[in-house]
């Protein structure tokens, strides 16, 4: 069985994540979504609003019996040698993604070699679709519907609600 992890902030999830979810269902006999602590990046949900997120999110996903939902606050490499991955799926949207993914590639390469790291382009429909712009879509009142699962368009306007 190969196993890839799609690992991500996913703060939220977008139909460009699912869209990339659904590509690597494609080449992979099973697919661990894998959600990062990313304190880093001060996210607006917490660690277990995103892995259930995640998890509602999958409903309409074909292939979906497939895919698990998980969380990790290690090292990535580690993390996918734990769950016996063979690759790691990125998704790229535009140059400026290649160039962060590609260096994050080449170093998690370097750490654990038998991890290969495979990237995957979304929709053209969400090529410019990134978590951070829905959010301050979603913050300025826009709509964003065709940008996310409906569960996650209510989370973020109860979350973002005055």
């Amino acid at each position: 069985m190969k196993r890839a992890i799609y690992p991500g902030s996913f703060d939220p999830i977008t139909n460009g994540h699912l869209d990339v979810a659904e590509r690597a269902l494609r080449l992979f006999d099973e697919l661990v979504i894998s959600v990062a602590l990313s304190e880093g990046k001060k996210p607006l949900f917490t660690l277990e609003e995103r892995v259930e997120m995640v998890q509602r999110s999958l409903d309409g996903l074909p292939g979906k019996e497939r895919v698990r939902v998980t969380s990790f606050e290690n090292l990535l490499v580690d993390y996918a040698e734990s769950e016996d991955a063979v690759a790691v799926v990125r998704g790229l949207r535009a140059l400026s993604d290649f160039e962060y993914e590609f260096q994050l590639a080449l170093l998690n390469r370097r750490l654990n070699a038998r991890i290969e790291t495979i990237f995957l382009m979304p929709r053209g429909t969400y090529m410019a679709v990134s978590s951070r712009m829905i959010k301050e879509i979603a913050r300025l009142g826009g709509n964003i519907d065709e940008f996310v699962p409906p569960g996650v368009r209510d989370r973020l306007k109860e979350k973002l609600a005055p």
